[in-house]
């Protein structure tokens, strides 16, 4: 018999920020491959609209160590964590220091947290992490320091993990999505000098979606990405290689 490489049943993944997005997106995409999905969102569930039907859902803020370490008390043992969950203030906001300091503690500080907190039970399940960085892990963002800074960081908290608990069995990996189509990027979406400028720059001419992330995801959480550990995938239409 074949055996599927990307059949998660039998399998528990955690998506923080799973409730929607990016993060919604890599949710179902594990859920329809047979996962077990936990996810967590800071509103209650009933107040979205996107598709959480058959997930846990956990409602907490990130930014609350507290409610990290409860949440992971209730998740045990688990095979992928995805850390999604993340934070922009417009409107140079991130300037201030206590904005600043809030953005990098639900981007970056959480990750790690989260994932010190789920260490004992992914090791248990020889199971892998994937974090989610940025194309302004990479590029400046002029505007938003504090979310450029904590994506930049996820990049090498990535290679320092991976580094760290490969003696472990844990395999951490990163995506770095370009411009993707969510509420977040709206703004970018409904102005045309930005929108227009972005399709230019990106060579396969589009926005991404949240399942092109998705399908990235699962491929870095399968046995087909088993020799692969502390690297950043950019999955961006070609927008990061263009001039």
């Amino acid at each position: 018999m074949t055996i599927n490489p990307l059949d998660f049943s039998d399998k528990r993944v955690l998506v923080t920020g799973g409730s929607n997005g990016i993060g919604n997106g890599i949710a179902r995409a594990f859920r329809e491959a047979g996962a077990e999905v936990a996810i967590t969102g800071t509103r209650e569930a009933k107040d979205y609209d996107s598709d959480i039907a058959g997930m846990a859902y956990h409602q907490l803020d990130l930014g609350d160590d507290a409610a990290i370490q409860a949440l992971a008390r209730k998740i045990g043992q688990l095979d992928v964590l995805v850390n999604n969950a993340g934070m922009v203030v417009y409107k140079r906001r991130e300037f201030e220091a206590e904005t600043f300091r809030k953005v990098m503690d639900v981007n970056l500080t959480a990750t790690l947290t989260l994932s010190n907190l789920l260490k004992p039970g992914l090791a248990a399940t020889g199971g892998s992490i994937v974090n989610i960085a940025s194309l302004t892990s990479f590029f400046a963002s002029a505007g938003n320091p504090a979310y450029g800074a904590s994506k930049a960081g996820v990049v090498q908290l990535t290679k320092t993990l991976a580094v760290a608990w490969a003696k472990d069995g844990i395999r951490v990996n990163a995506i770095a999505p370009g411009w993707i189509e969510t509420k977040m990027t709206e703004v970018s979406q409904t102005r045309p000098a930005i929108n227009d400028e972005i399709l230019r720059r990106t060579p396969l001419g589009r926005w991404g979606k949240p399942e092109d992330i998705a399908g990235v995801a699962l491929f870095l959480a399968s046995p087909l990405a088993a020799y692969t550990t502390g690297e950043t995938i950019n999955v961006d239409g070609g927008f990061s290689c263009s001039i």
